[in-house]
């Protein structure tokens, strides 16, 4: 039996695909892209997160925790050695107020599907569906094929959203299941992208080509994030202009302004190397909007009035 595992199920989402939409929240990614604003689907397994201002300082979780593996400190703050924790969940349980909690459950493809189909007359009023989100899901790519392949028998429209980061087989395997593709480009250049992200852009590049080639391109939206003097640089967004304009049948862009997540990465105990903690300005992100507009894209602005 093909389990999976996921960290979210968000449901009546209206913005990552059309209608109301399920999302699937899937865990792991191979890469690390500083700004990520999904820490917690980094990681290919489940994590104990702890949310200090929710703290009342009671002391209960150190006490339930079998492996001793958490201690507070002098400033009366959570030390959880991750190392020894065996994420029992016993700390969790016995948290009065939510301060602690777990990311990440083991799901079967058939549990998921159950879930998913609770929504089923809201997907047909509206023309919605699910899209799977992370993390990448193409990381657990045996899991998602099998997910995509009981929706589309179920009738139900279908979306990933992706870095475009697998196997060239990967891909044209799950694509035949995939109405919508949500496809990140960050970075053009590829040493620049190595350098932000952990990862070649070679992949992702060639991946985003081929789906062109195979006639999908209109069912392909570029989303960008865009993140102060990285990804929103006059030379990069040229870059993608011009990625964009090469490879004809793509239609639509969307711009997702980088926010800044730290408390995320501090309730997971992972380090945040951003330096850059606040928006691009509003004026920003439409002069970048002008310039797919130029070119003939439909643009969407995300959090932008």
């Amino acid at each position: 039996m093909i389990k999976g595992i996921i960290f979210n199920i968000q449901k009546f989402a209206i913005y990552d695909g059309p209608g109301i939409r399920t999302i699937i929240f899937m865990k792991g990614c191979p890469l690390r892209c500083i700004w990520c604003q999904n820490p917690e689907g980094l990681m290919p397994h489940p994590q104990l997160c702890c949310y200090e201002r929710l703290c009342i300082h009671c002391h209960a979780c150190i006490q339930a925790c079998p492996k001793n593996a958490i201690i507070h400190n002098v400033e009366d703050t959570h030390i959880i050695n991750r190392e020894i924790c065996d994420m029992c969940g016993e700390c969790v349980e016995e948290c009065p107020t939510g301060a602690l909690g777990i990311i990440g459950k083991e799901i079967t493809v058939k549990d998921l599907i159950e879930e998913i189909q609770r929504d089923i007359k809201y997907f047909d009023s509206s023309e919605g569906g699910v899209t799977f989100s992370g993390g990448e899901p193409l990381f657990q790519a045996e899991f998602l094929y099998e997910t995509l392949k009981e929706c589309r028998e179920l009738g139900i429209h279908t979306a990933i959203e992706t870095s475009g980061y697998s196997s060239q087989e990967v891909i044209q395997k799950i694509s035949k299941y995939v109405n919508l593709f949500l496809y990140d480009i960050k970075i053009v250049d590829e040493e620049t992208h190595r350098k932000y992200t952990g990862v070649s852009n070679r992949l992702i590049l060639n991946n985003l080509r081929s789906l062109v080639l195979n006639v999908r391109g209109k069912d392909i939206i570029i989303r960008i994030p865009l993140v102060p003097t990285i990804t929103d640089s006059n030379q990069n967004i040229n870059n993608i202009v011009g990625l964009l304009v090469s490879l004809k049948d793509i239609e639509e862009v969307h711009l997702l302004p980088f926010h800044d997540v730290y408390e995320k990465y501090k309730s997971l105990g992972m380090p945040y190397t951003m330096t850059i903690h606040e928006p691009p300005n509003d004026d920003r992100i439409r002069y970048i909007k002008d310039k797919f507009v130029e070119q003939g894209f439909t643009v969407s602005l995300w959090g932008v009035k």
